[in-house]
């Protein structure tokens, strides 16, 4: 069985969209590395009316998707247990450790939000992890499901076929990535560093990761805070692995 995203969304007409071109669709439609399927909340409804959101309890604008339809949609599922991710502006955020361990279940089942969001009790008495993006409000979860989707089927060994390509991405070891460059060498009068061109790889390799540090340092302190963390985390590690 492969790698399985299941969506609950009241839009399955929103996907697969971006999940459904290049590599990663490739992997979907032809390799058959991992599955996307889309269920639709109105569904379980038992409103006449296909409603499945009510007032919040206490007042306030808008509405609140109710716990019961979507805990119906939820228990409608079959196969094995999933992390159960719904996505949220108040979650956690999406890191790359977190979307390495979820690439290693048997898939996710993803919640998409609207409106005020998801009533609380259905979150908390089936165990979702609510998950954030990135600090800004979206005004549903699937294009938000979309992003962690993604992040995670990217890493299933064969999906980008280059798996040597992963380590030194943005946030596998704490830090951003380098830049990258191309032909043709001179751009608007900007030139590739010359460090590239010179066919010292040893030179290559310490040049791009002086620019990761940079960058990151720059860019994100707090990831650059927590780097000397990250490299003796890493160093015990190893040192584990060769015991």
């Amino acid at each position: 069985m492969p790698f399985t995203a299941t969506v609950l969304t009241m839009f399955p007409e929103a996907f697969p969209g971006p999940l459904g071109v290049s590599l990663i669709g490739t992997a979907w439609r032809e390799k058959g590395l991992w599955a996307l399927e889309t269920v639709d909340i109105r569904d379980f409804s038992d409103d006449r009316r296909g409603f499945l959101d009510d007032t919040p309890a206490g007042g306030g604008p808008g509405a609140v998707l109710k716990a019961d339809v979507v805990a119906r949609a939820l228990d409608g599922l079959s196969g094995p247990r999933r992390p159960l991710l719904y996505m949220s502006a108040r979650g956690r955020p999406l890191t790359q450790a977190r979307v390495r361990d979820w690439a290693k279940q048997d898939g996710v089942v993803v919640l998409c939000g609207r409106f005020e969001g998801v009533d609380q009790r259905v979150l908390d008495a089936r165990g979702f992890e609510e998950v954030a993006v990135g600090d800004a409000v979206l005004a549903g979860g699937e294009a938000a499901a979309m992003v962690a989707i993604e992040a995670c089927v990217r890493l299933i060994p064969g999906v980008l076929g280059q798996a040597e390509s992963l380590s030194s991405e943005s946030f596998e070891d704490g830090l951003l990535e380098h830049p990258q460059f191309t032909r043709p060498r001179t751009f608007e009068g900007l030139e590739i560093p010359e460090v590239l061109l010179s066919g010292d790889h040893r030179k290559v390799a310490e040049w791009r990761q002086a620019q990761r540090e940079a960058t990151t340092r720059e860019r994100r302190p707090d990831l650059w805070a927590a780097h000397p963390a990250n490299l003796q985390a890493k160093s015990a590690k190893a040192h584990g692995d060769e015991t």
